[in-house]
């Protein structure tokens, strides 16, 4: 028999989403296939500190095993042996700011070694919200009107920053961090005193803002899994239960939130859908996973809204509910990610190789 491969999987980090990657990677941690694989799971503080882990893992979801290590703290001296050194391949299950970003990602293909999901770039790109709607828009993807701000400008002068928003949009608007998930620092803004008030929440998680005009529409998710040849699941649609899908609608209501799996939609406009969220995923040049979310607009019009490349993994996250109802189970999509960890990495390792013996 095979030797089992060992997953390092990696939860927590220094993002405003850490307790979300500890629900998800939680959640990893029970349903992969332990005939196939062995665990060891590794814990980044809100510090920065590097922990492997070696206690119960009911313990992760709520955050009180940092109070059970028994190993001692460290920091990425762990890298350099003991138990990491076992580890076959990483399973990154962080999202936001060094997890999702291009910079654990960036760390692995120093180490040479593989991991789940997107790389250096597809990250970095899809972090960033400004620099996804440019990219894919270049690729003939809709998205709808935006405008950046640099935190620097608003607090140089914040009523010349909402003046020049209001010359651009009408109300209401959203403001966002450039580069967060979980809808962390979104807000929508209705008049002048709520644009401020949004803006000032805004700048606590970047130091860049996008402001997005309205869109009336539907807003659908779509799975993408894959490499070269990457598929769209279903496409699902969600009624949130709050104004938009906000990040208590996504992790503290979900139950209330609608998620409607497969959308209520022509197969026709599942189609385009479909097509629409590879073709943005390709635009980054993506590889392994990512949820692209888009609206549509009455008449059929397809927006995109953004692309998640490590999207959650808890019970009531949409990628492994999409690919549940598109055929494939929580554990077999674990194994199938993992699968193309070690499919990407092997491909790069050859064409470095080839390139090195030129």
């Amino acid at each position: 028999m095979d030797k089992k491969r060992n997953v390092g999987i990696i939860f927590g980090g220094k993002s405003g989403e850490h307790e979300v990657s500890l629900n998800s990677a939680y959640n990893v941690m029970k349903a992969i296939d332990r005939d196939k694989f062995d665990i060891t799971p590794v814990g980044i503080t809100k510090d920065g500190k590097w922990i492997v882990y070696d206690g119960d893992i009911e313990n992760i979801k709520d955050g009180t095993w940092i109070d059970h290590v028994t190993m001692p703290s460290t920091n990425l001296e762990i890298l350099a042996g003991g138990k990491l050194d076992e580890i076959d391949v990483f399973f990154p299950v962080l999202h936001g700011t060094f997890g999702e970003d291009g910079t654990i990602q960036g760390l692995f293909d120093i180490m040479n070694v593989p991991y789940v999901g997107c790389g250096v770039l597809a990250s970095s790109v899809a972090m960033d919200k400004v620099a996804t709607k440019e990219i894919c828009k270049a690729a003939g993807v809709g998205t709808g009107e935006y405008a950046m701000l640099r935190k620097s400008e608003v607090l140089e002068d914040m009523d010349k920053c909402v003046n020049l928003i209001e010359l651009c949009f009408d109300y209401p608007v959203f403001v966002k961090p450039a580069n967060m998930g979980s809808s962390v620092g979104i807000s929508k803004a209705t008049d002048k005193a709520s644009l401020k008030e949004a803006i000032e929440e805004a700048i606590k998680y970047d130091t860049k803002l996008i402001i997005e005009a309205f869109i009336a529409g539907r807003e659908v998710e779509v799975a993408v899994l894959g490499n070269e040849d990457a598929q769209a699941s279903v496409v699902g649609e969600v009624i949130p239960c709050n104004e938009f899908y906000d990040y208590e609608a996504k992790y503290l209501s979900g139950d209330s939130s609608v998620v409607i799996i497969p959308a209520d939609i022509s197969e026709e406009l599942s189609e385009r859908v479909r097509r629409m969220a590879v073709k943005a995923y390709n635009a980054i040049c993506g590889s392994g996973l990512a949820r692209v979310d888009f609206f549509i607009e009455d008449g059929g019009n397809i927006l995109l809204n953004e692309i998640n490349t490590l999207p959650g993994f808890t019970n009531i996250s949409m990628y492994p509910k999409l690919w549940q109802a598109t055929g494939i189970e929580y554990t077999d999509l674990i194994t199938k990610l993992i699968d193309l960890a070690y499919e990407r990495y092997d491909a790069r390792k050859e064409l470095i190789y080839s390139k090195e013996s030129k």
